[in-house]
């Protein structure tokens, strides 16, 4: 994999140190008010009638309806994406503009915007940190916490590691049942205001299209849609930190802008596909500086080259990602099971 190493050599530092990036990155952080609403135009309007060209497919023909929710799922990936800049603060000067314009799209993403922005920022500063894990991640064990297991708690954290049941059963575990309670913060009457408003919403939303159009447009657009953008959201979050040479390390020696960005991967992809993530493959770049607007992020790279060339990940490359499970910690990468057990035969 053509990744720059996350403990760097000389020959594969950047000249700049990660703290030092932040002070280049600054100038960046002002969004473009036409712009961001340019950019929340284009994905919600199409969105939207997309929507209503699949609710009137309906009685044409089911079969396609069910691939007009591919679009849908592309857009609605998008809208995730541009709540996720709303959670930074990142979309609008005015941080209340931002909240709300979140807020409301956290209804069309099945997702509390508060729970969903404090859990994120708990991610964002506490990433790679072997003390801090727990919210906002994936669950990753070293490879001393996986050997000290019994077979049966070994057996379940491999299940959970599973492609199959991590792209296949945990993103309509996450949005769909998860994420209707603000798990992690329960103990905040707060995260629960925003979890069971933005249900109620949902559920307004949802008894609104069943008065007009009954199951079908629910089970044929709506859940077939959510499902798509669920698992499409997921891969790119995992790939995002989850490769050989991301960065682990305990508190005493973990650092917020190394871990920021080398722990955070570079996903080359095809133009149309990042217009549709809004650019959120340049996760080292977000991860280091958060306040960036997703649309400033390629205008990042084109101005500091160098950034470009941390943690590449091509497609392909990124197909192996799902075989690393176990963190070493001597060896300072990411192993999978095999890896793991031949370190410790």
């Amino acid at each position: 994999m053509n990744i720059a190493s996350a403990f760097p050599t000389e020959q594969t530092k950047t000249v700049k140190s990660a703290k030092e990036w932040v002070s280049t990155l600054a100038k960046f952080r002002e969004p473009n008010p036409a712009r961001s609403n340019f950019e929340l135009l284009v994905t919600a309007v199409p969105f939207l009638a997309l929507w209503a060209a699949a609710w009137v497919s309906l009685s044409v023909s089911y079969w396609l309806t069910l691939a007009l929710s591919v679009p849908i799922a592309m857009f609605l990936l998008r809208l995730f994406t541009i709540q996720h800049d709303c959670g930074h603060g990142s979309l609008f000067k005015n941080r209340t503009a931002s909240d709300w314009v979140g807020r409301v799209l956290g209804v069309v993403t099945l997702t509390p915007y508060d729970v969903w922005r404090r859990t994120h920022a708990i991610h964002h500063s506490s990433h790679g940190n072997l003390e801090k894990r727990g919210i906002g991640d994936i669950v990753t064990l070293t490879v001393a916490e996986y050997q000290a297991l019994s077979p049966l708690w070994k057996l379940q954290y491999r299940a959970y590691r599973n492609p199959f049941f991590l792209f296949g059963f945990v993103p309509a575990y996450l949005f769909f049942i998860q994420q209707r309670f603000p798990v992690g913060l329960t103990k905040t009457p707060k995260y629960w205001v925003s979890a069971m408003l933005t249900n109620l919403a949902l559920l307004v939303v949802l008894g609104t299209i069943y008065y007009f159009g009954g199951w079908a447009p629910i089970l044929l657009i709506f859940v077939p849609s959510t499902l798509i953008a669920a698992t499409a959201g997921m891969w790119l979050f995992y790939v995002q930190h989850q490769f050989e040479e991301t960065t682990w390390d305990h508190d005493e020696n973990w650092d917020l802008h190394d871990a920021a960005l080398y722990g955070s991967s570079h996903y080359i992809l095809p133009s149309w596909l990042n217009w549709f993530s809004a650019n959120i493959a340049i996760h080292h770049v977000h991860h280091l500086y958060s306040r960036i607007p997703f649309y400033r992020l390629p205008e990042v790279l084109r101005e500091n080259a160098e950034l470009g060339e941390i943690n590449r990940m091509t497609i392909r490359e990124s197909f192996a990602s799902v075989r690393m499970h176990l963190w070493d910690e001597d060896g300072k990468r990411l192993l999978s099971f095999r890896q793991a057990r031949a370190l410790t035969a």
